[in-house]
């Protein structure tokens, strides 16, 4: 008997690029607790991250703890047609991180060259939420409704502060935040701290014990979690320890460079005692008194204080130095500075300016430049002084009459040295400037400025930037350098990684901080070790804290060190794994911001809503916090549901039972926000706004899908903001002494049933959401994505100067929807000068006098397709409403998303390939042919038609508005409008099912049909989103069983391989226009979509036997293949096989390749089928007869009468091109081809038998792929080929040797009848055909690297324009083409490597490399050519004889199918070089970086395909075909050589 089936492996995929970034939206990982999922990295096997690469996380095995700096190592084993998959499971919560460490890829060269230096990549990280749990349930972080309260303000514990959380508990808040908890300092600020060790004794009598019972009672009785202030930056002035370690602080023995801080805070203070005596105001109120105490600043304090000593050289000293130097030096002792004084005479040097004298002394050893410490320390180095004056004066010599002497060159080193403090002088002057206005500035906002406190006299004239510490038995044992720390402070728009107090900063000279006289700034340094101490203490205060609270509040995070928080909270963590850490992050850009939460795994950020100025403002604040739109497209999706063994071997973690896997996208997340109506920190709606906004505030708040939050005074309306260090009163809240009802004042209330729908919605996941802004009126509408339930609020805000007016909100319209009136209330509040001045006269914190009152009047009406809810006349500022909603046609929905996303495998499970040809693609031509009539593919206004009728034609649309949530797009709208694109897709499909020999496609026609009816009954608003749902489980379905059907190379592959396998089912289909057969319909393979998908244009022998190998062979296709082979075979005509088939109808014969490509997938066929050897022995009826150049129509009786094999057909076209062709097209003339000339139609091949080369062609056709004939009349090129490569062509030659060498192999294994062919009455061997090619081979095409050695090759040296290349053709019409480069010599390097000499052929292909190869396709001719034209453009019709009507196709634009054959070339003669299983590795990584461009193109591509060609550097041709058959054939053709070459 077994147990219970383990449930699904639940797994987030987490792909990584080739620099080793994640490839998810942002590169931000968040992910939700752990709950035995795992991270599964996706790198693929050949990243050039593999090489020598591992990949290393900190993430710590399950059961272990969490040690940042403890990283694990996985191996990155290389594997070309594979994605390398290592899992990892997520067993804590926390700031993870990866990085890879590797040997970079070299770039490719023939030459040695120094190997890289191991690197790594950038460092990574995976955030992991908390869980949070409160009585046995889960909280999600966004259901938290949390509740700031001062300590100071709270009396003593227990009595006052259970009273007051009691009150709390009732609002329905979940979270208490509590200011710091410790002793306070002298300025009895919260968050300046005397003890952070201890807690406050005046709250808490018996110190730890009543924390602990009060966070016991809070979450066992009141269901209240603790949130607490951290504070990490600064400690009070006062703190008794700093006595005992004033290195904690920054002070002038600690931190040097702060010295003239220091000076010139002591003299400002100086100088402000001394303002009465120096007859200046001492009491500032005017700006006329202001200027007068400004401008004594600098007699009284700068020139007195001399601070440019600072910053210049001691002129006196450094001179005299280099002087002394310069006399005692030796003429050795100055080495290092002759080669700086640069070449040239004496004399030159003598006449250099003083600019330049005083450079090279600032350029060599000169000290201090960067910084500024004591006075007068920045100094030249005496040495080089000593050397420049060598050069302007000689060497000292006291012994010789008329040398120079010690004056004079003290003269000379005096002049550079003011020189040089030119500079330093006006450094000194600017940074004089910038106090002096940051001083002006400060005093008129403290003393004059409305909106400042106006300080009177009893204030310090400014604020001190550092705290003195008191001289007792305690700190005079310390150096008294020691004993004046910096106070803390911020700086506006200050960069968050530096380090304000730190060296490379002068914020505290300039008087650029905004000091907290009362703090003293902790000096941590960069580790423990630069402060033990400190580092111990703060550790302790961060672990006691953790102890008792489920979350932090960082205070000031922007400030704290960002290397500190990541230790103190990792620290925190070892205490409490799953703590929740919130931070006031003010850094001024939101790339610092995800680098903080990235880094320290932030739960959220502290956002509020009093922070907006209008009524617009605040609705961008709900709209960004408010969660995802309503009928927001499903990303998380589950996209693949088969056993662990289907998915690539992980090399993570071992011994994870083999079963069902849920795999999951990790999406874009954006930053998450603890959303407060109002924090302690800002002024309350009373004194901002109207006091009235305290209600629609906290109502916009609370409907957000976000963590919120409030403030203690916030509900009971405090008329200000709590002046958190200066008030000594305690709270007062009416909610605090029962229960919370209306009559209490204050919206508490209401506030009650917020918090608890707040809380709801959270814990369910209710987070789509819809706002609307409407003058002074804001709605929101939160709903649940499965069961549509949800809440709506209409809010009229209450900005100052809008009385009690702003006209009506229009009646509101819910589609599809019901409603029911919770509740509508008015806040009114009396804020009188005496209400008032009576608050601010009482004892205790209160509220103003206020009123919640209900109103009457909500119209709730409910329509057959809608509910109308309109406002009642009396809905003032300061009123809201609130409803309950839900969609009776989606009550069981979260049944319908499972009904919609499931049995899509079994739906699709039994299809054929070819039956996915329709369900996936079909463009518009293939549409009309075989439907019929006008259908084609679907078009959506606004966007346009659809590049395929089949699903991936909504695919490519889809997937982009899913991935962006795209609700705006055209799809969505016209979704919204209608249900013709359901009735569209359905019709389709049925009317295919019912065709003979299509009945499998009911089975997907009724799963689809089913799905549709389902959602139709769903409001047109969540059409996009379930119509998306079914397309895109659809699509994955018909996907996955296209994978399913090929072979295990492909099955099992990489995803750009499967995306290249599955153009085989977009190209392969049937066609009533273009069969292979005239009697049989069969599917045929596409040249390409849509340019050569119908009628004659669809099948092209050279293009179905350039692409068949990778499209039909490599993917297990084998049928298709051998139909194909079959059908060309049955057409064989003078010994070649035709250009364009034409259903075997009217086949034309003018391609001299076609033939050549057609043997070697033959020999392709026998070598990659099972017993593919069986192929040469079937047998196929003749469409003509054998040997016999006579045409007939196909309905002729001599069609198809008699029959060859497939051996015979090959013999047949071997003897024929031996023996010689030479024959006219049939039916030749403008009814064939209006564009070519008469002498273009005559075909001539033959061999020449002293080099065994095929020779064929003239210059008015063009026989090979490069096949573009001059069109244009205007620029006279009509009928004159833009390349018409007569001769022998290099990959003919090559394709030949390949057969030859093939058949000759054949023959000895008795496995091919005859020995070769019969020429002048005897034969010639295959072997000896094969030998007399390859000996002569180098010789007609290979050009050398030296022009010495052309005597040894058939060359003319006068028409060379590159070296080391191969020849593209040899001996053809026009001599100069022979010579040019292109990149067809790879074909013949491909299929007979033998040819090539291995160091020859990689030296051209490292030349190719670099001069042909783009980001996709091969350049079809140098661009060194004074034939390059790389732009095509087919409708071109000008005078321009190279480029009209595109005469250029093949002069230059970048063809894709190329770059297969290029890079199975690279590939194979690079690893000929390799001996090493890390040299092979590289080989293959070379190749795979090759393929970035491809990845992108099929990735970004629409039509799900290879494009035929781009222009210049891959740059988009408008008249390309945008998915061509051998442009993806050929890239899987260099896979399965991978495959074969890594078997090695």
């Amino acid at each position: 008997m077994t147990g219970p089936r383990a449930g699904p492996q639940e797994v987030y995929l987490l792909p990584l690029t080739d620099s080793g970034a994640p490839d998810v939206p942002g590169e931000y990982i968040y992910l939700p607790p752990p709950s035995g999922y795992i991270v599964r990295f996706a790198i693929e096997g050949a990243s050039s991250n593999c090489r020598f690469g591992t990949l290393w996380v900190n993430i710590p095995e399950p059961g272990k703890p969490f040690d940042r700096h403890q990283f694990r190592g996985y191996k990155l084993r290389s594997d070309f047609n594979r994605t390398i998959a290592i899992d990892i499971p997520i067993s804590l919560a926390g700031a993870f991180a990866f990085y890879i460490t590797y040997t970079p890829l070299p770039e490719f060269t023939t030459s040695r060259e120094t190997p890289p230096e191991p690197t790594r990549t950038s460092t990574y990280y995976i955030d992991v939420c908390p869980r949070l749990n409160l009585q046995n349930e889960t909280l999600p972080l966004d259901s938290l409704s949390i509740f700031s309260l001062v300590s100071k303000f709270m009396g003593r514990y227990p009595e006052d502060w259970n009273d007051h959380l009691r009150g709390v508990a009732q609002r329905n808040y979940n979270m208490v935040h509590f200011s710091p908890l410790a002793p306070r300092g002298a300025s009895s600020s919260p968050y300046s701290l005397f003890d952070q060790l201890t807690f406050d004794p005046e709250s808490f009598p018996r110190g730890e014990r009543d924390v602990a019972d009060m966070i016991s009672k809070m979450e066992g009785e009141y269901g209240l979690l603790g949130l607490v202030d951290v504070v990490w930056n600064h400690t009070a002035n006062n703190s008794a320890w700093l006595e005992e370690h004033p290195e904690a602080g920054y002070n002038i023995e600690t931190a040097p460079h702060l010295e003239s801080a220091l000076e010139l805070d002591t003299a400002l203070l100086q100088y402000g005692g001394d303002l009465g005596s120096l007859g200046l105001p001492t009491s500032i109120s005017t700006m006329d008194e202001l200027k007068r105490c400004i401008d004594g600043l600098k007699p009284h304090v700068l020139t007195k204080l001399r601070l440019w000593e600072y910053y210049i050289v001691d002129v006196q000293r450094d001179a005299r130095g280099a002087v002394e130097a310069w006399a005692t030096a030796s003429a050795e002792s100055l080495p290092g500075f002759s080669s700086s004084l640069g070449s040239g005479s004496v004399a030159d040097r003598k006449e250099w300016s003083l600019k330049q004298k005083a450079d090279f002394l600032l350029e060599q050893g000169f000290s201090g430049a960067g910084e500024l410490g004591p006075r007068f320390h920045r100094r030249i180095s005496y040495q080089a002084g000593a050397a420049l004056l060598t050069a302007i004066h000689g060497r000292y010599d006291s012994t010789e009459h008329g040398a120079p002497d010690r004056g004079a060159t003290l003269t000379t080193m005096t002049k550079v040295l003011d020189e040089i403090n030119l500079q330093f002088y006006k450094e000194y002057d600017a940074d004089a400037a910038i106090i002096t206005q940051q001083i002006h500035d400060r005093l008129r906002y403290l003393r004059i400025d409305d909106n400042g406190p106006k300080q009177g006299a009893e204030h310090t004239f400014i604020e001190s930037y550092f705290a003195r510490l008191p001289l007792n038995a305690t700190t005079e044992k310390h150096n008294p350098k020691a004993l004046s720390l910096l106070c803390n402070g911020w700086v506006w728009a200050a960069d968050a990684m530096k380090d304000n107090a730190g060296s490379a900063s002068r914020a505290y000279l300039r008087r650029e901080v905004i000091v907290w006289s009362d703090c003293v700034k902790l000096r941590y340094g960069k580790s423990p070790e630069d402060n033990p101490y400190l580092w111990d203490r703060m550790t302790r205060y961060t672990q006691l804290m953790a102890k008792y609270f489920a979350g932090f509040r960082i205070d000031n995070c922007h400030s704290t060190p960002i290397h500190l928080a990541e230790y103190l909270l990792d620290k925190a963590r070892e205490v409490r794994p799953d703590l929740a850490v919130f931070a006031e992050l003010f850094t001024g850009s939101e790339e610092m911001d995800y680098l903080f939460v990235k880094r320290l795994g932030l739960s959220a950020l502290i956002r509020e809503a009093m922070q907006s100025w209008s009524t617009a403002e605040l609705a961008r604040l709900v709209h960004m916090h408010g969660g995802r739109p309503i009928g927001s497209l499903e990303v998380d999706k589950v996209s693949n549901n088969e056993p662990a063994d289907r998915v690539p071997t992980a090399n993570g973690v071992n011994g994870i039972p083999k079963k069902m896997e849920i795999i999951r996208h990790i999406k874009r997340s954006s930053l998450h926000a603890l959303f407060m109506d109002c924090t302690h920190d800002n002024d309350m709606p009373a004194q901002k706004r109207d006091a009235r906004d305290t209600l629609p505030n906290a109502a916009l708040v609370n409907m957000c899908a976000s963590a919120t939050g409030s403030v203690m005074g916030y509900d009971e309306i405090y008329p200000r903001l709590v002046d958190i260090v200066n008030e000594k009163r305690l709270y007062e809240s009416p909610y605090s002494h029962g229960k919370v009802t209306a009559d209490l004042g204050g919206i508490g209330a209401v506030k009650k049933l917020l918090n608890e729908i707040h809380t709801l919605m959270g814990k369910a996941g209710y987070d789509e959401t819809f706002v609307h802004h409407e003058g002074e009126y804001i709605t929101v509408h939160r709903l649940h994505p499965h069961s549509r339930k949800g809440y709506f609020l209409a809010a009229h805000t209450a900005y100052p100067g809008y009385g009690s007016g702003n006209g009506a909100l229009a009646p509101v319209h819910l589609a599809e929807t019901k409603a029911k009136l919770i509740g509508c209330w008015k806040l009114e509040v009396d804020t009188s000068e005496d209400a008032r001045n009576s608050v601010f006269s009482r004892k205790l914190l209160e509220g103003l006098p206020s009123s919640l009152t209900s109103i009457s009047g909500v119209d709730v009406n409910e329509q057959p397709a809608e509910t109308i809810l309109t406002m009642p006349g009396d809905f003032p500022p300061g009123s809201i409403a609130l409803f309950e909603t839900w969609i009776p046609s989606t009550e069981h929905s979260e049944g319908l998303d499972n009904f919609v996303a499931g049995g899509g495998k079994e739906a699709f499970g039994e299809l054929s390939l070819t039956d996915l040809n329709f369900v996936l693609y079909r463009c518009e031509p293939e549409e009309h042919d075989l439907m019929g009539g006008n259908d084609g593919v679907y078009s959506i206004p606004g966007h346009g038609n659809l590049v395929y009728a089949g699903l991936q034609g909504w695919w490519s649309i889809l997937k982009n508005v899913i991935r962006d949530n795209d609700l705006g797009h055209p799809i969505c709208k016209h979704l919204r409008e209608g249900k013709w694109a359901l009735d569209w897709n359905i019709s389709r499909l049925l009317r295919m099912a019912k065709r003979e020999g299509h009945s499998a496609l009911s089975k997907p026609a009724a799963w689809m049909l089913s799905r549709f009816e389902a959602i139709s009954k769903v409001p047109n608003y969540l059409l996009p989103r379930y119509f998306a749902l079914v397309i895109q489980t659809a699509y994955e379905a018909a996907w996955n069983r296209g994978i399913e059907l090929m072979s295990d190379n492909i099955t099992h592959g990489q995803k750009f391989l499967q995306s290249l396998a599955m153009v085989s089912v977009q190209q392969t289909g049937y066609m009533k226009s273009a069969s292979l057969w005239p009697e049989k319909s069969v599917p045929s393979l596409a040249a390409g979509l849509p340019h050569f998908s119908s009628s004659w244009a669809r099948c092209w022998g050279r293009d179905v036997f350039i692409s068949l190998r990778g499209l039909y062979l490599a993917t297990g296709r084998f049928a298709d293949a051998e139909e194909h082979i079959l059908a060309f075979a049955s057409v064989l005509k003078h010994g070649m096989i035709p250009n364009l088939l034409s259903d075997g109808k009217a086949p034309r014969y003018n391609s001299r390749d076609s033939i050549w490509f057609f043997l070697q997938t033959i020999q392709d066929y026998t070598n990659m089928v099972p017993e593919g050897r069986k192929l040469l022995q079937q047998k196929v009826s003749r469409r003509f007869l054998p040997y016999d150049d006579t045409y007939f129509e196909y309905t002729d009786p001599r069609a198809y009468s008699q029959e060859s094999s497939i051996e015979q057909i090959i013999q047949e076209a071997m003897q024929r091109h031996a023996s010689g062709l030479s024959f006219r097209e049939a039916n030749a003339g403008g009814a064939l081809d209006m564009q070519m000339k008469s002498e273009g139609f005559n075909i001539d091949i033959k061999v020449d038998w002293d080099t065994g080369l095929i020779f064929g062609g003239n210059q008015s056709n063009c026989g090979t792929w490069m096949d573009k004939m001059g069109e244009s009349e205007k620029a006279g090129s009509k009928g004159v080929p833009g390349t018409p490569r007569d001769g022998a062509a290099i990959e003919i030659s090559g394709l030949l040797y390949s057969t030859l060498t093939w058949l000759a192999s054949l023959h000895d294994a008795r496995l091919y009848r005859l020995p070769g062919v019969q020429v002048k009455g005897e034969v010639i061997t295959w072997s000896a055909w094969a030998t007399r090619l390859k000996s002569n081979f180098e010789r007609c095409y290979y050009i050398p690297l030296q022009r010495s050695e052309d005597s040894q090759y058939d060359i003319n040296s006068s028409i060379v324009n590159r070296r080391g290349i191969y020849k593209d053709l040899y001996r053809s019409g026009k001599e100069y083409e022979d010579y040019q480069l292109r990149a067809n010599f790879p074909i013949a390097m491909t299929v007979a490597p033998d040819l090539f000499q291995p160091e020859k052929a990689l030296q051209a292909l490292e030349l190719a490399d670099s001069v042909l190869r783009g980001p996709t396709g091969m350049a079809t001719l140098d661009p060194g050519d004074l034939n390059y034209r790389p732009y095509y453009n087919n409708s071109e019709d000008s005078s321009d004889f190279a480029t009209s009507k595109g005469r250029n196709y093949h002069q230059g634009p970048e063809w894709l199918w190329p770059t297969g054959f290029f890079l199975r070339a690279l590939l194979k003669f690079d690893l000929m070089r390799r001996k090493t299983r890390e040299e092979r590795t590289e080989a293959f990584q070379q190749v795979s970086r090759r393929l970035e461009g491809c990845k992108k193109a099929i990735e970004e591509s629409p039509w799900a395909g290879l494009t035929e060609l781009t222009n210049r550097k891959g740059e988009f041709c408008g008249d390309s075909s945008p998915t061509q058959a051998w442009s993806a054939g050929c890239l899987i053709d260099l896979f399965w050589d991978a495959k074969e070459l890594e078997e090695e």
